[in-house]
């Protein structure tokens, strides 16, 4: 075991028990109230959802006939909470449906308040201001770290579900990826679902509008793929910023140019690490281009 864990199992068991009724059978907490056997008695705990570094140890759990879940997160704005909030918020509403729930991480202050304000907003349809003020005026210490408030905002954006779909989810996604490419140098097996499908591999619909080879009209992207961005009130069309597509083969380099797959004439560039800069002075990192002297954009009835 790392010093670090020592340190923090000590932090544990010497923080005070903390623990507040949210909403009917909801309780938000510190760690030291989920182990605490005393506290849970007296509040009738049956489900623990932990979002911490360390799991509850498995004896302590099954002692007190526990059911639990864990997401093994630190509080730091880069982590990714937005991907659990449609499985934690199931965990809550079954463990609801059967007794009552605590939800904590170490002080019970950002991350697990984090996941009872999603919680609240998706069950209320409640934006996440107000959510947050329903949260601490149950319990006045709770403050999410500006990461975790970023993704809030996203969920209420996307309906208060997460959808793989949505434009902006997919470029919080790409960003995520990005961050673990620039330690590993790839992409990781468990974060493909970034790597958008080869729309040239495909039937497109009637009327689709695409970007297609100048030199050999393979199609290379569709209108779905376009990060766009603004440039004197009007989208811009001196390069085209898009989500990452199987053919660029960017999955095992952090940079190089593109190339079309057909006649190999090249249209436009890659990089996962440094920002490529559109001449219009608006930039993308990371960032995945294609040339307008490369590409031309048109109907598919066209081709």
């Amino acid at each position: 075991m790392s010093q670090f864990l020592r340190q923090k199992i000590c932090l544990y068991r010497l923080s005070p028990v903390s623990i507040d009724l949210i909403e009917p059978n909801l309780y938000l907490g510190s760690r030291s109230a989920a182990e605490d056997p005393e506290t849970l008695k007296k509040y009738n705990i049956t489900h623990i959802l932990t979002i911490d570094d360390i799991p509850l140890p498995d004896e302590f759990t099954k002692k007190q006939n526990l059911t639990t879940k864990c997401i093994c997160l630190s509080d730091q704005p880069r982590e990714d909470l937005l991907s659990h909030l449609d499985d934690t918020y199931a965990f809550i509403s079954e463990g609801l449906s059967k007794g009552s729930v605590l939800v904590h991480c170490f002080f019970g202050v950002s991350r697990s308040a984090s996941l009872v304000i999603a919680f609240i907003m998706r069950k209320h349809h409640m934006p996440y201001e107000r959510a947050f003020e329903k949260v601490r005026r149950r319990r006045n210490r709770v403050w999410p770290n500006t990461g975790f408030v970023t993704q809030l905002r996203l969920y209420q954006e996307m309906g208060y579900k997460v959808d793989s779909l949505y434009p902006n989810y997919k470029i919080y996604r790409l960003h995520k990826v990005a961050n673990q490419v620039r330690k590993v140098r790839a992409v990781p097996h468990d974060c493909m679902d970034v790597i958008q499908d080869d729309p040239g591999l495909a039937p497109l619909a009637p009327e689709a509008k695409v970007f297609c080879c100048k030199g050999c009209s393979r199609v290379l992207a569709d209108e779905s793929h376009l990060i766009p961005h603004m440039h004197q009130g009007e989208i811009c069309n001196l390069l085209y910023f898009v989500f990452p597509i199987a053919w660029m083969d960017c999955c095992k380099t952090v940079e190089r140019g593109l190339c079309c797959p057909k006649c190999n004439a090249e249209v436009g560039s890659f990089n996962w690490n440094v920002a490529i800069r559109c001449p219009c002075d608006a930039t993308k990192n990371p960032a995945f281009c294609l040339k307008p002297d490369g590409v031309k954009f048109i109907k598919v009835s066209k081709l």
